[in-house]
């Protein structure tokens, strides 16, 4: 559909001249002598650009413009005089004006003016529908779920949205923390500000300061121009850092300086830059553990769990797992474009009584394989990884309760590496190969 643009020019020579120029650029056009009818039009109709004069019999153009605004806040307004000032030019942009311009008008000044609105218009839209499509994708009613645990969450997540505090969310690999964060964020007084993700088990050790504060030209060998760092970014919204507990002694005395002074020093400067940023972060690991052993700053770690959010794993949430598997499996025959209308009763009984160490992200890579090599419009037994088969809870898991997340990830690991090829080890704890070959040379596995 054409873009529609609405002339209002008291001298019909020029509204009829410019008429002529928009409809040869294929614009629907149209025309009209007085602010009056312009704006009967505006109110029955969807105008994208609106070109009037300021001087007109009757209502004048700045008048047009603060009305026709009111009544369709997304349209464009370019003004056109022959009597230009300073003034009359501040007051029609104060008024909402998108650009202003002097008679005699130049067409080809004219046509690159309204091109140039239009296409900044067309963006705005694209912008404002990718929001609405993120609000809606973390809004609290679309955090998959209604067993207890899962709306205790819920509850505590709108408690804490618009405050200023520090957010910790601890749980199992796989809880969805990334989630809860962005729910976070986007649920926040921020909302309109970035939401900056740092995984700090991805960034390596040596690059992650830079990375975090920036730097400036020449701050060191193959600077060659100065970098924001993802603080500066993130200015005025959320920062969330997965993996926190990764982050070396040394970052971890910087980012304290940072939560406290609301200050970074980019890299080979000594000036400090203010930043406000709202501080969420995540770790799998047992973070009290890590303090009372020393590796993990305990001043860090106050200022990090002002409040605490620990999330269920899965086999704390059966009455979910149905809820959570027609969900995976109605997104993935979308994306995979597969017609998949159902689960087997059979398989969803697995799937319920299997006890799902890499939780729901674990849920997550099953059903999408499920969906991808079903040559039918329904999961089966058989489309489930072999791991699902015979097994309903999962190894050594009367013993491992009194185990760290790490303890019982390693005996996973011991316990399921003959069975298992290292992607469907990976995908049942929930974590990428590159994580679980790192876990193995951490701890000294060999297949």
């Amino acid at each position: 559909m054409a873009d529609r643009i609405l002339i209002v020019e008291d001298e019909e020579t020029l509204c009829e001249s410019l008429q002529r120029v928009f409809l040869k650029k294929n614009y629907d056009v149209y025309g009209v002598t007085s602010a009056e009818a312009a704006m009967e039009i505006i109110e029955e109709g969807m105008y994208d650009v609106l070109i009037t004069d300021i001087i007109l019999p009757g209502m004048n153009g700045i008048e047009l413009l603060k009305k026709a605004r009111s009544v369709r806040p997304e349209l464009i307004v370019v003004i056109i005089t022959a009597y230009a000032s300073v003034e009359t030019a501040v007051e029609a942009l104060r008024a909402g004006a998108y650009d202003y311009v002097m008679k005699p008008i130049i067409h080809e000044e004219i046509k690159k003016i309204i091109s140039n609105a239009l296409s900044q218009k067309a963006l705005m839209t694209e912008n404002m529908v990718l929001k609405r499509q993120i609000d809606r994708n973390y809004n609290f009613e679309n955090i998959i779920g209604n067993s207890k645990p899962i709306m205790d969450v819920i509850g505590e997540i709108k408690k804490v949205a618009d405050a200023k505090s520090s957010v910790l969310l601890t749980g199992d690999t796989g809880t969805g923390k990334e989630l809860i964060a962005r729910a976070i964020h986007y649920n926040s007084l921020r909302r309109n500000k970035p939401f900056v993700p740092v995984n700090c088990n991805a960034i390596p050790e040596h690059l992650l300061e830079s990375e975090l504060f920036g730097y400036v030209k020449g701050a060191f060998t193959g600077a060659a121009s100065s970098k924001k760092g993802l603080f500066e970014e993130a200015d005025g919204g959320t920062i969330f850092f997965d993996e926190i507990g990764e982050i070396s002694q040394q970052l971890q005395v910087k980012l304290l300086r940072v939560l406290e002074d609301n200050e970074i020093r980019p890299l080979g400067t000594t000036q400090s830059k203010r930043v406000d940023v709202r501080i969420v972060t995540a770790t799998n690991r047992d973070i009290d553990r890590e303090v009372k052993e020393g590796r993990f700053r305990d001043d860090l770690f106050y200022r990090i769990n002002v409040i605490n959010i620990e999330l269920p794993p899965l086999k704390e949430r059966d009455k979910d797992i149905v809820l959570l598997a027609e969900h995976f499996k109605d997104k993935y025959s979308v994306e995979l474009g597969k017609k998949i209308r159902s689960i087997d009763h059979e398989a969803m009984k697995l799937m319920e009584e299997y006890s799902w160490p890499g939780n729901v992200r674990e849920m997550q890579n099953v059903i999408e394989r499920a969906v991808l090599i079903s040559d039918s419009d329904q999961i089966m037994k058989e489309h489930l990884p072999a791991g699902l088969y015979g097994r309903t809870s999962s190894p050594a898991n009367t013993e491992s309760k009194g185990l760290s997340i790490d303890e019982y990830t390693k005996t996973f690991i011991l316990e399921n590496q003959e069975n298992c090829s290292e992607q469907e080890l990976a995908d049942k704890l929930g974590i990428t190969r590159k994580t679980l070959w790192e876990k193995r040379k951490k701890w000294d596995i060999r297949r």
